[in-house]
């Protein structure tokens, strides 16, 4: 009997309770494990441009790429269906004579849809929860009672003194793949034998993927947890957290969480060694402060699902009907709004597929309450650009601007000539990109 690992957005091998679940139930049940990645399709969203970029697309590469290479290091490998989507991974189940498919659990409304296609077509799907810092048997209220403003979600946590799990042990060892395995392929190539295909690197990106140190696999995902807390960059993050330029501004850790080649446990455990030998103080509190928000964004998810792809999300009145600024959404995603502030971070944005956490806030912001867009259009388009999309937060935070997701004040709209005064009063931020 053959056991199906399917990598979703866990594209690593240590700290992976679902991949371990996998191995012992493999051990006991079957004598093959095949780990799989989908094919994914690419459509073109209800905006005209398709659901993932090309920077995505090289970023999510890498983090394929590495993963291979760590399974053939174990005997294995990365194969992938040849028919796109659950169906080719429902063709394959069937071919190999896999009864179970083992993989990480995913509350969003796709992620969920697609277990229900494996289960409906009579395959036994084990989903477990892996992505999120705090075990959640240990949350203090229910998972659909879970506080929908942050600060008293964080309160709660911290009062009932919840912490994360400690990170899990890299398998040393994976049992065989099946024979025949007609209906996929293995994955492609190594990390290195992309660098043909990326998009070309721009010298003055924050989050440079194309270059060594920065690519979206595991090895280097540890490597940069490994320097980052080794420095005193963690010392100082608060107070460096709302930079727009440079690459020590921030942690950078959200690429490698978002394909799941680093674990929110391990920047935890990481976190507290530093802690250990450095101190602690408010910048380094609020790395966990962060790493909370994402929790929270996940148990938003899992508490209202569906409503936050709707445009009234969470408004508990009918949002009035407005057409969308179509001609106004355009000229935001190209950078040509003619406010240099907000077209120098959209320009960052296509160019690198990566932009800094106050300049989301202040683009969302000005799409929805300056152009009048639809605020879905905008997580739609953030979703095609960002290397680090994580549907949670993205959905999640688009929400919170647009005041119909969890934001106490109902929404929140960014001045941007305050912004630009406070955050690039020099203006060396828009002469950066505001020119060729």
């Amino acid at each position: 009997m053959t056991i199906i690992y399917w990598f979703r957005r866990d594209r690593r091998l240590s700290d992976n309770p679902a991949l371990l679940h996998a191995i012992t139930l493999a051990n006991e049940l079957g004598n093959a494990l095949l780990p799989v990645t989908l094919n994914e399709d690419n459509p073109q969203t209800a905006w005209g441009f398709p659901r993932i970029g090309p920077h995505r697309l090289a970023f999510e590469a890498q983090s394929l790429a590495g993963l291979q290479t760590s399974l053939k290091a174990l005997g294995s490998n990365l194969y992938q269906p040849i028919k796109p989507g659950v169906a080719g991974l429902i063709e394959l189940a069937t071919q190999t004579q896999a009864s179970t498919v083992v993989c990480e659990a995913i509350y969003a409304p796709q992620e969920l849809d697609e277990i229900t296609q494996l289960q409906n077509a009579g395959i036994d799907v084990i989903a477990i929860e892996q992505s999120t810092m705090l075990p959640r048997e240990d949350l203090p209220f229910d998972i659909h009672k879970t506080p929908v403003v942050f600060s008293e979600f964080r309160r709660a946590v911290e009062k009932a003194k919840c912490l994360p799990r400690r990170p899990l042990a890299t398998p040393t060892s994976l049992l065989p793949l099946p024979a025949n395995i007609l209906a996929a392929s293995p994955y492609f190539g190594s990390t290195d034998d992309l660098t043909s295909d990326l998009p070309a690197l721009d010298t003055r990106s924050t989050f440079p993927y194309q270059a060594n140190g920065w690519h979206g696999d595991e090895t280097t995902a540890q490597a940069h947890l490994t320097h980052y807390f080794s420095s005193k960059l963690p010392q100082q993050y608060k107070e460096t957290r709302n930079g727009l330029i440079g690459k020590d501004y921030s942690t950078k850790f959200s690429p490698w969480l978002a394909v799941g080649s680093l674990s929110a446990p391990q920047i935890w455990e990481a976190l507290q060694t530093h802690e250990a030998t450095h101190g602690s103080n408010d910048s380094t509190y609020w790395i966990w402060f962060e790493l909370l928000w994402r929790d929270h964004f996940r148990l938003m998810m899992q508490r209202f699902g569906r409503m936050f792809f709707v445009r009234s999300g969470l408004a508990k009145e009918p949002m009035p009907i407005r057409a969308h600024n179509a001609q106004g959404f355009s000229r935001w995603r190209t950078g040509n709004t003619g406010n240099a502030f907000i077209d120098a971070a959209m320009r960052e944005l296509a160019v690198t597929g990566y932009l800094s956490n106050r300049m989301r806030q202040n683009v969302a912001s000005y799409l929805i309450h300056d152009l009048g867009g639809d605020w879905l259009a905008g997580a739609a388009w953030f979703e095609h650009c960002l290397i680090d999309f994580d549907v949670h937060s993205n959905q999640g935070n688009w929400a919170y601007i647009a005041g119909v997701g969890t934001d106490p004040r109902g929404g929140r709209r960014f001045n941007p000539e305050k912004q630009a005064h406070d955050y690039d009063r020099d203006a060396t931020y828009r002469q950066l990109w505001n020119t060729p």
